[in-house]
């Protein structure tokens, strides 16, 4: 089986927590129209996982956060 430099990089001991990980999937299940943030646009739940894990814990409570607003206020 291949790991992808991707997947290498990404550091699994700072995950997400559940109740985290269930509202990302309620916001990008099946969404038509992307969420952004960091100036990056997000469709899947796994792209965004991705990235958040991708990223440092103190950028990462900053990116979901965005995520976070971003599809609250597209409801309004």
């Amino acid at each position: 089986m291949s790991v992808t430099a991707g997947e290498d990089a990404i550091d699994h001991t700072d995950d997400l927590s559940r109740p985290q990980k269930r509202l990302l999937k309620r916001l990008y299940n099946g969404r038509t129209v992307p969420i952004m943030a960091d100036d990056r646009l997000f469709l899947t739940y796994k792209d965004a996982l991705r990235y958040l894990l991708s990223l440092p814990i103190d950028a990462r409570e900053g990116a979901y956060a965005q995520m976070k607003a971003q599809a609250r206020d597209a409801v309004r």
